[in-house]
């Protein structure tokens, strides 16, 4: 590709992030400032096939390897905004896909943790996400399901896969206030957006609406 050609498509990309936050986010009722700026840092075209560059602004998801998809920009959105976070808090992003919602997270100033089932997938990720200028993530091969108990606790647990439940070593390495945001499987072919919230013994839990996710694998997970 030429200079001009590559710059060209730079600006195209550019204009249609801007759009993206515009239509997609701010849109659809994405109010947190954090979210919106860091969403406006971080180049999604990065994090999706190079053949898929031009669609990367598209508020969808988009294949990836080893049958695996970017989740749509909102979704992100969403689900960043739900789990609160601020600069600091420490983050366990479960599913790590292509590495951009980890992008995302770190881009709000989160310390961030990623864990990706696939092992392929994770080695992706870790070089997207350091050639996107954020080799702080941390990114791990495993089952999410587990958690990280050695970098425990986390002010938020970020998940991108749909389990039957919350699993339970997510609630013992979860913080005092800490927030938990995961999809549930809800039979039928639907699912449900959650948030769940810790207040010293007790949880909050609140429904943020229907969604659709891959399956969360693991021990604790779907399969």
């Amino acid at each position: 590709m030429g200079e001009a050609a590559g710059s060209g498509l730079e600006a195209l990309l550019r204009q249609r992030r801007r759009e993206m936050i515009e239509w997609h986010l701010e849109a659809r009722g994405i109010r947190d400032r954090r979210v919106l700026d860091a969403m406006d840092r971080v180049p999604r075209e990065r994090f999706v096939p190079e053949h898929l560059a031009r669609d990367a602004y598209s508020d969808s998801p988009l294949p990836i390897e080893h049958g695996q998809t970017i989740s749509q920009p909102y979704i992100v959105a969403l689900t960043a905004e739900a789990g609160r976070i601020s600069p600091g808090d420490r983050v366990l992003d479960v599913g790590t896909g292509s590495g951009y919602a980890a992008a995302v997270y770190a881009a709000m100033g989160a310390e961030v943790w990623s864990i990706e089932y696939v092992a392929e997938l994770a080695a992706t990720a870790r070089r997207a996400l350091d050639a996107a200028g954020f080799e702080r993530v941390r990114v791990a091969s495993g089952d999410g399901t587990l958690g990280l108990a050695d970098a425990a606790p986390f002010d938020a647990i970020l998940a991108a896969a749909a389990g039957p439940e919350i699993p339970a070593p997510w609630l013992d390495q979860l913080a005092d206030g800490g927030r938990i945001v995961m999809p549930l499987e809800r039979g039928r072919g639907w699912q449900q957006l959650i948030r769940l919230i810790r207040r010293g013994d007790e949880y909050d839990r609140d429904d943020l609406g229907a969604v659709r996710f891959v399956p969360l694998r693991g021990e604790h997970g779907l399969r």
